[in-house]
């Protein structure tokens, strides 16, 4: 048979099939039970059509054509967006707090690296503030010297505030991002962020302490701070991970044990990062909010906290408490 007459005896089933999931393109519920069948029917046929253009006629137009009718029949019949959705719920309500608490261990190693280094410069600072600008890069002495003129950084016009949440929920992605990164350098790189942060940290709340505006400081900071941190250390867990198959890959080859530990490591980072946008808002709009009292800001942290953590340490367990 030649291409024209094949194109000629099947044309009006292939017009038909076009015709049907133009419908459904646009709105696949207002097909009838006749429609989907006869979809149904000539999604089966073109299929064979076009199995035998290949075998026939693998360089005519009409392979190609059929090619692409039967990719958007099979896009419309067989919709992935149920399917989706319900891995991304099973996810977000079992399989990123299960996660989580598969990561803990590492999770903990940087929450210490991170917390340690921030602990021992605060105390330091504090007695003696001039060991900040020993222990913080140049690029931070301006913070510092704000400090201690007992200035602080985050008096926002309202108008600001949009442009601010921006640049707060950047800046968290970036240093969350940049521990996670530094897992494929064998989780050196991750160590660095880690204490280099909890130094930033602990200096500026040691420094703020010692000229009297601490309160102040962690008023602000308290509201997302809970969250924040806490994302910083999972991001900064994932890297360790990284770093630790690298080093330690067990039975498996090095390749296939960081490959395996960068996916769980992607998945931990991808799950995290609604949150981290969530301590973005918050820091940019209700941590600087003057109206707001100190004691509303400190139940706001405490109360994100408490939600966050409960949510990773008990969903998605089994009846019985214990992890299926």
């Amino acid at each position: 048979m030649q291409a024209e007459q094949f194109v000629k005896s099947r044309q009006r089933d292939w017009e038909q099939l076009n015709h049907l999931l133009q419908q459904a393109e646009r709105a696949i519920q207002r097909l009838s039970p006749e429609d989907i069948d006869r979809l149904g029917r000539l999604y089966r046929a073109t299929t064979s059509d076009l199995a035998l253009a290949q075998r026939d006629f693998p360089q005519h137009r009409v392979t190609l054509y059929l090619n692409q009718l039967v990719g958007r029949a099979h896009a419309t019949i067989y919709q992935s967006e149920p399917l989706a959705w319900r891995r991304l719920k099973a996810f977000v309500t079992q399989g990123y707090p299960r996660l989580f608490r598969e990561t803990l261990p590492f999770i903990v190693a940087a929450a210490l690296l991170f917390f340690v280094p921030a602990l021992l410069a605060g105390v330091a600072t504090y007695l003696e503030p001039a060991w900040g600008y020993t222990l913080l890069p140049s690029g931070a002495h301006e913070l510092m010297e704000r400090l201690e003129r007992r200035e602080l950084w985050f008096d926002m016009e309202v108008a600001e505030r949009p442009a601010i949440a921006v640049g707060l929920m950047t800046n968290n992605i970036g240093v969350a991002f940049r521990a996670f990164a530094g897992g494929m350098l064998a989780g050196l790189f991750t160590l660095y962020i880690l204490v280099l942060n909890g130094l930033l940290l602990g200096v500026v709340s040691g420094v703020a302490f010692h000229y009297g505006v601490g309160h102040g400081l962690w008023n602000f900071v308290i509201g997302h701070g809970v969250i924040e941190l806490s994302i910083i250390c999972f991001a900064g867990g994932s890297g360790l991970m990284m770093g630790w198959a690298m080093l330690r890959p067990g039975l498996l080859s090095r390749r296939d044990a960081v490959v395996a530990a960068a996916r769980r490591a992607v998945l931990l980072l991808s799950g995290s990062a609604p949150f981290l946008v969530a301590a973005g808002l918050i820091e940019a709009f209700i941590s600087p909010a003057e109206l707001l009292p100190w004691p509303v800001k400190w139940a706001v942290g405490t109360l994100s906290g408490l939600i966050f953590y409960s949510y990773l340490f008990l969903a998605g367990r089994g009846d019985s408490g214990r992890e299926p």
